[in-house]
């Protein structure tokens, strides 16, 4: 099967799987969806999210599944292919359409609406990342592709954002590090049609957190330390957490497990919660260096959700700007403001080219850690930048809830001090 076959076959069975889903009545995806595939073919509790889940093998693999690095055209061209331009605007309606509606309401609530992490899970997002053998949806390697559609859903919301792709970033790490026993004892459940809710444990609450000197500490497969700003917690069924240096699988239904709320100043929809771990059993995934390649993808997710929310500013402020009348013309007459909006442009456009190149790298198999380090630095702090510039665009509105510029500048503060949660 040639490059453009998988590809083919990756945008194919994501939009099939969206096509036979009846969530796409509810939300008015259905004619965007079937347009693309025609184009295609022509306090402290004890954590209880999976007390009512046995996770367990139904057949036994004669060893891990692994998916192929892309090949590599020699081109310096990041252009989407068809394919993912199809998974790209599928997933940009759903975010316009159903995402952004609710993202205030989510933040105040500190949670996404249940029903509509109900209806992402259904389009199939855990399936990215995840070899067709295996139930997913990939034959190559798909770093790309998850930061597009992670970037789409963000320019509806971050926060709502972190939350869908939260438990794809278990079985991305699953389907990159898993063994055998590991593939074939979770990644049914979250590839299924009630897949679990899940989260990439890595960051600690510690001051110049480095996820290189990790305090959690692992003895033959025992966990003790804290967890910080993971998504999703309360409700996760399966961690993947950091100690030592290294990745372990963890069942939230395990002894010395236990999840108390820690809500941040962003990403609020993302109902982020602190892992405590006494004495907890886990079982190790993969290397040290699987480990090191994990930040790297983790950074670079998040570089791919801060892009969407910078857009999201950027595509608010140019009306805004156009309509604002002062002093009897649009504000947006004055050089000053022309100028900020088109800085605004230049970086989303340097950051998104950046998170790309990296993304590609990854997908090749090349070393990318550089790449993406670059990318990460840019979306820090451009991105807050971003963040800034668009609530003095909008003056005392942008300091108030009625406009969601606010909660943008609050959202693009994380991508400098999260780490984990999510993975290309």
């Amino acid at each position: 099967m040639t490059a453009a076959d998988r590809s083919m076959a990756l945008a194919l069975r994501g939009l099939n799987k969206l096509a036979g889903s009846d969530v796409l009545d509810r939300v008015g995806l259905r004619k965007p969806v079937e347009r693309a595939v025609y184009r295609g073919t022509k306090s402290s509790v004890r954590a209880a999210g999976a007390a009512s889940r046995t996770f367990s093998a139904a057949t036994k693999l004669g060893g891990p599944k692994r998916l192929v690095p892309r090949t590599d055209r020699g081109l310096f061209d990041l252009q989407p292919d068809d394919e993912q331009q199809m998974l790209r605007e599928a997933f940009s309606d759903f975010a316009a359409r159903v995402i952004r509606p609710a993202a205030g309401g989510a933040d105040i609530a500190t949670a996404a609406p249940k029903e509509l992490l109900d209806q992402a899970a259904e389009l199939g997002l855990t399936m990215l990342g995840v070899p067709e053998d295996l139930g997913g949806a990939v034959s190559e390697r798909s770093a790309v592709t998850t930061v597009l559609i992670a970037e789409a859903l963000a320019h509806g919301d971050m926060g709502i954002a972190v939350a869908a792709l939260s438990p794809a970033a278990v079985g991305t790490s699953l389907s990159l590090w898993g063994d055998a026993d590991q593939q074939a004892r979770y990644l049914p459940a979250l590839v299924g049609d009630d897949a679990p809710a899940a989260a990439l444990a890595i960051l600690e609450p510690q001051p110049l957190f480095d996820p290189f000197a990790l305090r959690t500490t692992a003895a033959d497969g025992v966990l003790n330390g804290t967890k910080s700003l993971v998504p999703r917690a309360a409700e996760a069924e399966l961690f993947v957490v950091a100690a030592g240096e290294q990745l372990y699988l963890l069942e939230s239904g395990a002894e010395g497990v236990f999840i108390e709320a820690d809500p941040a100043m962003g990403v609020r929809a993302a109902a982020t919660g602190r892992l405590l771990l006494q004495d907890a059993q886990a079982q190790p995934l993969g290397t040290p260096e699987d480990y090191r390649e994990a930040v790297h993808r983790a950074r670079l997710a998040w570089c791919a959700v801060t892009v969407g929310t910078a857009q999201a500013v950027l595509d608010y402020v140019i009306p805004y700007v156009n309509d604002r009348v002062a002093f009897g013309e649009p504000i947006s007459h004055r050089q000053s403001v022309a100028f900020a909006v088109s800085n605004i442009a230049i970086e989303v456009e340097g950051m998104r080219l950046a998170t790309y190149r990296a993304a590609s790298l990854a997908d090749q198999g090349k070393p990318f850690g550089r790449a993406t380090a670059l990318a990460r630095q840019l979306c820090v702090t451009k991105g807050m930048f971003i963040g800034s510039e668009g609530l003095q665009l909008l003056g005392g509105h942008g300091y108030t809830r009625e406009y969601p510029v606010e909660r943008w500048y609050r959202d693009l503060r994380a991508a400098g001090v999260m780490e984990g949660g999510l993975l290309v």
